[in-house]
């Protein structure tokens, strides 16, 4: 069985925004290291997920080109 070892981080917070941030897990049902855990997260893949947006409208502008389903579908040999 994989024991699995897990790391320590720690913050620094003024104790408004520790209340704060404890108000914000207990709303979530969770606990304040998982409420944290999960926002940054998130905040990542919403980075991520912005930057792969831009690029495909990068990649779209260069050539404007869009098809329907339908036109997709006769592409593809599926209609």
């Amino acid at each position: 069985m994989a024991e699995f070892i897990m790391a320590h981080i720690s913050i620094r917070v003024s104790d408004e925004e520790k209340k704060l941030m404890e108000s914000y897990a207990q709303l979530q049902g969770t606990n304040l290291s998982e409420a944290i855990k999960k926002a940054f997260f998130e905040k990542l893949e919403d980075e991520y997920d912005l930057s792969e947006y831009d690029r495909a409208m990068s990649e779209y502008k260069k050539n404007p080109v869009t098809y329907s389903h339908d036109e997709i579908g006769k592409i593809l040999g599926l209609k």
